[in-house]
């Protein structure tokens, strides 16, 4: 009852509040005595998003026992804008958190605010920001739900945009270690120059030229307990700097850019405290055109975790983000073997050409068919290790923390194959109601590498989709898919069937089904009602343990069974 009434007098609280701060067309604000003060137009927006698991135990798939009732997570975030300053705040509620999410983010309070001020070219905020340089190698901050994450600076960012075709920003601030902030001090700049709006030709001939550079500081105090021995400790940098340069070339169907970043001595818990200097290199090129796209990437990463914290490990504290070159999946086995970025060094290439074939030809048909086949690869590199004498009181031993680590040629791979992901997809429609789509892909998992243990999973997956449309409203989408593989456990099977009745209600239940080693089902089924700008979900069933990635970054989800309500209003 505690949890109820904390939970309901912060949702009153919301509810009043986004009433009385939003605004009739945005011309006026309203005010505690009714009436209404004339000013610059202002617009006040926000969500409310609030996911609930009333949880059962279930020692089949393992899920526990909790003590609260309920667990939530619940956001509520609120923005007003007017023409020279905006602001904003976000609450979160996690004092009883979803299965996950307990030990890192069990909490509540106002964790994100800001006050941003704009004139003319320029623009200051202060408060909480997230920012991200290029391609995000030496700087993304981000907030991710689904994983936790959620590193935004505190301090202040300032952005100028003194002639056309240039951009500078500066930023200093503290990062978000979920309800606290590391001491360390991240601090950088990044210009970067349109070309093409300098020039009238390259304009009119439709070619896009784009330069980059970012610079980022991490200012950490030493820390004294990190010993090599137990006699000897690391004299740890108090400065770690990292740069990153790129170019963006556009022109017609054509686009490709090229990127490289580097950060000086980082010895941290990732690295084993070694004295290495970090790299990372990009290209990325794609061409597109009706009916036809190409895409092909190559990124070679080296030492590159670079944190806020050198202790840390796990999810948080990162400065920088390494994008996955892999496909990220939506289908549910496709995606039951997830692949994280290795950002202690990794060789990434990924190809994916797509065309479609054109209506009332052999392969086209009445509708046309759609083509598209993905291929990614990631390699470990060629690591030389280097170790250095250490004097314990009894013997002489050897390590790598203190010294330079490892040398590593660049063109070289290493000896394990971290991941490998090959897979076609076609999209046919059958008839004027019925669409196909089928899939077809062949993985293979390093568990050992990615996870820890659990050697190379060998697998292969099929998928069907059908989707067809009685009527404008109504419309009925099922899956089949299958997983086989004679590791980890064995096959996979799942069904869904899913009933759209527009413009309000989703009926929706399925199926995973381990058909190897354990013979476990993951039923589940749910009703989502939405009106306006207001969805709410509810449903029931069991979720199974596994790891949920986004963008190559991955969070350890244990089994849970029981209620789900999720509601989420936008304003």
């Amino acid at each position: 009852m505690k949890y109820l009434k904390s939970l309901l007098t912060s949702a009153s609280l919301l509810f009043a509040g986004g009433v009385l701060a939003q605004t009739d067309g945005g011309e006026v604000a309203a005010v505690a005595d009714g009436t209404k003060k004339s000013g610059y137009p202002i617009h006040v927006s926000g969500s409310i998003q609030s996911d609930i698991l009333i949880p059962q135990e279930d020692k089949d798939i393992g899920a526990q026992k909790y003590d609260e009732w309920a667990l939530t997570n619940t956001y509520a975030l609120v923005n007003a804008q007017s023409e020279y300053v905006d602001a904003g705040a976000r609450f979160e509620f996690l004092r009883f958190p979803l299965p996950g999410f307990e030990k890192d983010l069990k909490g509540w309070g106002v964790p994100y605010f800001y006050v941003k001020g704009k004139y003319k070219w320029a623009e200051l905020t202060l408060g909480d920001y997230y920012e991200q340089f290029g391609s995000g190698f030496i700087l993304r901050t981000y907030e991710e739900r689904s994983l936790g994450i959620d590193n935004s600076l505190r301090g202040g960012r300032l952005v100028v945009r003194p002639v056309k075709g240039v951009q500078l920003k500066a930023l200093t601030g503290k990062q978000r270690r979920y309800w606290h902030h590391n001491d360390a001090l991240v601090s950088g700049a990044d210009l970067e120059l349109s070309l093409d709006q300098w020039s009238k030709a390259m304009t009119e001939s439709g070619t896009f030229v784009t330069l980059g550079a970012s610079f980022v500081n991490k200012h950490e105090d030493k820390d004294e307990n990190v010993m090599v021995s137990p006699t000897q400790k690391l004299n740890l940098p108090e400065n770690v700097n990292a740069f990153d340069v790129r170019a963006r070339f556009q022109k017609g169907n054509v686009n490709i850019l090229a990127e490289y970043a580097q950060k000086t001595q980082d010895p941290s818990f990732d690295n084993e405290y070694i004295y290495r200097k970090g790299y990372v290199a990009m290209l990325s090129g794609s061409y597109s055109k009706r009916g036809f796209s190409l895409l092909l990437q190559a990124k070679r990463s080296d030492n590159m975790s670079f944190r806020s914290m050198r202790t840390m490990s796990g999810t948080s504290s990162f400065i920088n983000h390494l994008p996955a070159f892999t496909m990220e999946h939506t289908y549910t086995l496709a995606a039951l073997y997830p692949y994280a970025t290795q950002p202690m060094g990794e060789w990434a290439y990924q190809a994916e050409l797509g065309y479609t074939f054109k209506r009332k030809t052999a392969l086209g048909g009445k509708y046309g068919t759609s083509v598209k086949l993905n291929f990614s690869h990631v390699h470990s590199l060629d690591k030389r290790f280097k170790s250095i004498p250490v004097n314990y009181p009894d013997g002489v031993s050897t390590t790598y923390s203190g010294s330079d680590g490892y040398g590593s040629p660049f063109w070289k791979w290493g000896d394990e194959m971290y991941y490998q992901d090959f897979n076609v997809q076609i999209d046919k429609k059958l008839s004027k109601n019925f669409k196909l789509n089928l899939m077809y892909m062949n993985q293979h998992y390093n568990k050992s590498a990615i996870e820890g243990e659990g050697g190379t999973i060998h697998s292969n997956i099929f998928v069907a989709e059908g989707k067809y449309r009685f009527n404008p409203k109504f419309t009925l989408r099922g899956e089949l898919q299958y997983l086989t593989t004679k590791q980890d456990d064995g096959d996979w099977a799942f069904g869904l069937l899913e009933l759209s009745m527009l413009p309000h209600w989703m009926f929706t239940i399925s199926d995973t089904w381990n058909c190897g080693e354990t013979n476990i089902h993951y039923y589940q089924g749910s009703v989502t009602f939405n009106i306006k700008s207001h969805r709410i979900q509810a449903g029931y069933g069991r979720t199974r343990a596994g790891y949920n990635c986004s963008g190559g970054v991955c969070r350890y989800v244990p089994a849970s069974r029981g209620v789900t309500v999720s509601y989420n209003y936008n304003f």
